[in-house]
């Protein structure tokens, strides 16, 4: 099957682009004839307010996939058209959906390869965390457009049928890992610091875990990633905490080479979302050897063994990350953990994910 997969990639930096690149080499793996068409430019970079959106050339974070085109930019719009037009030829156009600012190029795409190939769209979320009067309205156009839509879990599949009557497919989200970093070194005595990793915004909680932390004594925490709107507020909550002392806050881009450092100082990976859909982190702690400490949000519940490999917590409650952080440091109870934490099998995921989205062709 020929497949035109529509997406961020490498240079541009995290999960979504990792998960873009991985499913290209996959799919081609499968047998499939596959184009990889990115963008130059997504979209303005007011609308990121995490930092720079690229990763340097000479850095990528996964292999780049070799068939790969930056036609694509946010500033021509009859750009969109034109490159929609040039793939009519193929038999499926996978459309990486990841927020409603990318519905009107998907819908002027859609529109151009009319009575061409099958389209279908891979939500990784099929609505924004913090969401605007034009989200709905606008996934809600693009997904009745769509000859289906493929999701990563049955709670952004219920929305998504809200918004559209194709056919909508389930497959959990398989591991995409730098290819920097390996296990960790097995049971050790806890060090008392914990990490949180990766984009900091406000659905992600991480103020719930300073407040948390500031009830569990003599436990530090690093907080890395960049920071969605900038690090002072939280900067001040830790001044207003009285944690100065016990909380390293490492705003930026965290290199591949650098993050088996960060897990490697830690006890466990702290997730304190407040919602979720699907997360990698999950698989990047257990691929570090390191339990994980999670709300019962999205992909977690199913990813995390309470009591084997990690421990489980309601989102948006102080007191129940309290009593999830000091069950954690109970005596043993942290090596146990650590002892638990499972090998990170990647191909059986790949291959069943790569198979519902090949299902998913087959319906439409």
């Amino acid at each position: 099957m020929r497949v035109a997969l529509i997406g961020p990639t490498h240079p541009y930096k995290g999960g979504i682009a990792q998960h873009t690149t991985e499913l290209a080499h996959r799919l081609t793996a499968a047998g499939h004839e596959v184009a990889l068409v990115s963008w130059s430019e997504q979209y303005p970079e007011k609308l990121y307010p995490g930092g720079a959106q690229r990763v340097p050339m000479d850095r990528p974070e996964l292999p780049p996939y070799p068939h790969t085109t930056y036609p694509l930019t946010w500033k021509r719009p009859d750009g969109w058209w034109r490159v929609a037009r040039s793939l009519r030829g193929y038999d499926l156009v996978v459309l990486v959906f990841v927020t409603s600012v990318q519905a009107p190029a998907y819908l002027v795409m859609r529109r151009a390869l009319a009575g061409g190939p099958r389209v279908v769209t891979l939500c990784h979320n099929v609505l924004p965390h913090e969401r605007r009067f034009f989200d709905r309205p606008l996934t809600r156009a693009m997904l009745r457009r769509v000859d289906g839509v493929l999701v990563h879990s049955d709670a952004q599949a219920e929305l998504a049928r809200l918004l559209t009557h194709a056919p909508v497919v389930v497959a959990p989200l398989p591991p995409h890992l730098p290819a920097v970093g390996g296990p960790g070194t097995g049971v050790r005595e806890p060090r008392r610091r914990l990490l949180f990793f990766g984009m900091v915004r406000p659905y992600k909680g991480v103020d719930v875990l300073l407040r948390a932390l500031a009830q569990v004594p003599e436990v530090a925490l690093t907080v890395a990633g960049e920071f969605w709107g900038g690090v002072e507020p939280y900067r001040r909550l830790v001044e207003e905490l009285g944690l100065a002392g016990r909380v390293t806050l490492r705003p930026g881009y965290v290199p591949a080479e650098e993050i088996p450092h960060l897990f490697a100082e830690a006890d466990a990976l702290v997730l304190p979302y407040r919602s979720g859909t699907a997360t990698q982190n999950v698989y990047l702690a257990f691929a570090h050897g390191v339990p994980v400490v999670a709300t019962r949000v999205g992909s977690m519940p199913e990813q995390v063994r309470d009591g084997v490999d990690g421990i489980l917590c309601e989102p948006g409650d102080v007191a129940a990350l309290v009593a999830a952080l000091r069950r954690f440091y109970e005596p043993g109870v942290a090596e146990k953990l650590r002892a638990g934490v499972p090998a990170v099998a990647a191909e059986p995921a790949w291959q069943e994910y790569v198979a519902a989205l090949e299902g998913l062709a087959k319906r439409v």
